[in-house]
């Protein structure tokens, strides 16, 4: 038989198995609630990172289509004007080239501010859905030391790091002069000045 000594020693050491994470979590009411809580809010966030990524698309498209009909706009207008100065070589088109100039430029201009303004629309998307991916990242991660330490996960510490990190978190911002909207911006305007040296050229 075994001494009461051996007893104490056997009780006193570590034991080899220990209970799963998750079992610890299904077992504790809190730690149970907050792993729902966390998976209901991935679900969510994975929804609002395909919705933002569905929108892009979509005012991806509306640019696409603003330069087409950008370009497709003035060579009509070229090729009309063309073909009137063609018929009619005599006429004084050239003294009223001031009429299609000018609706060439309205029309530039206004079409100038509807792609600016759609490719703000995309760049501030585009920061949205980095935030929420970045959110998402940062609740996978405490859902993930959440079911490896079970019980031993610290509510109170984890949760309130998570909202530190969410509150606090700052973007990192390179400052810049010129961005690829202006470049894009410069590109149609000079290209509208194109086109009415084009109409005077077609025209006188």
């Amino acid at each position: 038989m075994m001494s009461d000594q051996e007893i104490n020693s056997l009780n006193k050491e570590p034991k080899l198995y220990s209970r799963h994470p998750l079992h610890q979590i299904a077992e504790n009411p809190t730690h149970k609630l907050l792993l729902k809580q966390w998976l209901k809010e991935e679900e969510l966030n994975l929804g609002r990172i395909a919705s933002k990524e569905n929108q892009i698309d979509k005012v991806r498209k509306e640019i696409t289509q603003l330069y087409c009909f950008y370009f497709l706009f003035h060579s009509t207008t070229l090729l009309l004007l063309f073909s009137s100065s063609s018929e009619d070589p005599n006429s004084k088109s050239c003294h009223k080239s001031w009429i299609p100039s000018l609706c060439s430029l309205l029309c530039s201009l206004v079409l100038i501010w509807a792609i600016r303004y759609k490719t703000d629309v995309e760049s501030h998307m585009e920061k949205l859905l980095q935030r929420e991916k970045e959110d998402g990242k940062l609740l996978a991660k405490c859902v993930e030391e959440l079911k490896k330490k079970g019980l031993e996960f610290d509510l109170l510490k984890e949760v309130d790091a998570l909202r530190r990190a969410k509150s606090l978190r700052v973007e990192s911002k390179v400052v810049s002069k010129w961005s690829s909207r202006d470049f894009v911006t410069l590109f149609f305007v000079g290209v509208s000045c194109v086109f009415l040296g084009l109409i005077r050229v077609v025209l006188c």
